[in-house]
């Protein structure tokens, strides 16, 4: 009995008594090896030949150096604390804890958690058959403060989103915000306006057929009827109907004389229109409707044509004169013939004449008196 006590003392001696709360565990190596991992207690630990880690299970991740080698050495000591978490190449894995995400795993990620931690459950992803993120797990995501792990794409209102994913196009997006792992593939998005609009060239310089150089401001209004077809069949929709309406004025007021292109506008809008809605159409653009708002003409050109519109105005006015001067003059050639054959008519229109001097005086005197006067009114009833 005195020797066994012997031993125990002399055990004891070379031993520290180490105590751990509940959210402390120590990883204890004893000449270089794994000896233990230890839970709360206390705990009596050799002081001289042993190494000792303490660790905080509040912080979720086992964190050490001496990981990978723990679990290749001594599973047995890992397995009752520890956690393992991989992920596959092209594979997500969402970490969650009590039901609540705290951390997202890329392609072939590895993380230890402590199991005491927990409970932890692990939901896995492939990026290449899942590369969206369902809306409720989205929002659960930024709730826990991991939308790092998202690419967030909008589309507004109005408009339709054209999906591509590592360049090639995937689909479209409705109005709205979706969700997609911020990894390969990557997701970007081509915002498509598919409400009507209008379409401007303005100061387009074009050189006529007599040589006149104008400037000309023109006006498309268009729709996108295919956004598959707008994206794909050219780089840029827009520049391409801008480029078009350009060349198609172009040609078509090049072949004509300003006189020409003055008095034929609304043709030109016709055949132009038709023209580019075939072509628009092959891109997927619905052309509605397209004009030549203004010809702006050089300042020398419009002072002539101010000059040739005063003259020809000017001319109509000496036609219209001289019509009213010819109407006038029928018409007393006609009274003169009346009044020849009928003088109680002119009688009618000397008194008449009197009546209006009359009007203009203040006083008037009848010399030959009132029975003179009303004598030539019977000789002028006879």
């Amino acid at each position: 009995m005195t020797n066994v006590l012997i031993r125990i003392a002399r055990t004891l001696a070379g031993r520290e008594r180490i105590t751990l709360s509940e959210n402390e565990r120590m990883l204890v190596l004893v000449n270089g090896r794994f000896d233990a991992l230890l839970g709360p207690g206390d705990h009596l630990i050799r002081r001289d030949d042993s190494t000792r880690e303490l660790h905080s299970i509040e912080r979720l991740r086992f964190t050490s150096t001496y990981d990978r080698a723990l679990f290749r050495t001594r599973p047995d000591l890992a397995e009752g604390h520890l956690t393992e978490v991989r992920t596959a190449p092209g594979e997500v894995a969402v970490v969650a804890r009590d039901g609540r995400p705290v951390e997202v795993l890329f392609p072939e990620e590895r993380v230890v958690y402590w199991t005491d931690a927990g409970p932890f459950t692990v939901e896995r992803f492939d990026l290449a058959e899942q590369p969206r993120v369902a809306p409720t797990l989205a929002r659960r995501l930024e709730q826990a403060g991991l939308s790092r792990a998202l690419t967030t794409l909008r589309v507004p209102d109005g408009m339709v989103g054209m999906l591509f994913l590592d360049g090639v196009l995937a689909g479209r997006l409705a109005p709205g915000v979706h969700a997609f792992w911020a990894q390969r593939p990557a997701a970007t998005v081509k915002l498509v306006d598919l409400r009507q609009r209008a379409h401007e060239v303005a100061g387009q310089e074009i050189l006529t057929r007599d040589r006149v150089t104008i400037r000309v401001n023109l006006t498309a209004v268009y729709r996108v009827t295919d956004p598959e077809l707008a994206v794909t069949t050219v780089t840029d929709f827009e520049e391409a109907l801008h480029r078009a309406v350009q060349l198609v004025f172009r040609r078509r007021l090049g072949a004509l004389t300003l006189d020409q292109l003055l008095a034929e506008k609304g043709a030109v809008d016709v055949e132009a229109g038709e023209t580019l809605r075939a072509e628009m159409a092959r891109i997927g653009i619905e052309l509605q409707e397209i004009a030549l708002k203004d010809v702006i003409l050089p300042g020398e050109i419009r002072e002539i044509l101010n000059r040739v519109v005063e003259a020809e105005k000017a001319a109509e006015a000496n036609v219209i004169l001289r019509r009213e001067e010819t109407n006038a003059m029928r018409s007393l050639l006609n009274t003169a013939k009346v009044m020849e054959n009928n003088p109680v008519m002119l009688r009618l229109k000397e008194l008449e004449a009197l009546e209006a001097i009359a009007a203009k005086v203040d006083h008037l005197t009848v010399h030959n008196g009132t029975q003179g006067l009303l004598q030539d009114i019977a000789r002028l009833r006879d």
